[in-house]
């Protein structure tokens, strides 16, 4: 796979994963050379597709109803390695921080952050409206920063 090369396809905004499966699916029945195929959420319009040639992108996209058409050039690795990087929800949170809880049981409730798990992607919460401080453990997509700690 060292002769692979990525290529950027513009494609209709909103329809990034509808037309990677398409590619996906015409590179599957007809053997094309197409090594992988990347949508980055935080990308619009775009999805990336590593290849040989862009003439083996270009053939994997011709009659693909929301392809619009390869960027020229390829696009280097260091570009879009990040977006392959999966960072837990809870980074960037510690002991002491205010959040609001955006999901579950206690949604719109503010709260303190007593501890952070990264590895399960867990934060454990007081809340701060409760009469009596009881720990709660959340997801770390369910809160939303709202405050960092005072540094003393």
């Amino acid at each position: 796979m060292s002769d692979s090369k990525i290529f950027a396809v513009r494609v209709t905004v909103g329809q990034e994963e509808t037309t990677a499966r398409l590619v996906y699916s015409k590179a599957k029945t007809y053997n094309l050379p197409i090594y992988a195929i990347l949508t980055p959420s935080k990308v619009k319009g775009y999805i990336f597709i590593e290849a040989p040639s862009k003439s083996a992108v270009d053939e994997a996209i011709r009659g693909i109803r929301h392809a619009r058409g390869t960027l020229p050039g390829e696009v280097a690795f260091s570009e879009i390695e990040h977006f392959l990087e999966e960072k837990p929800a809870v980074s960037g949170f510690e002991p002491g921080d205010i959040v609001e809880l955006i999901a579950g049981p206690f949604k719109g409730e503010k709260a303190k952050v007593i501890r952070v798990d990264e590895a399960k992607d867990e934060i454990v919460v007081e809340l701060i409206g409760a009469i009596v401080p009881i720990p709660v453990t959340v997801r770390g997509e369910y809160v939303r920063l709202i405050s960092k700690r005072s540094k003393e």
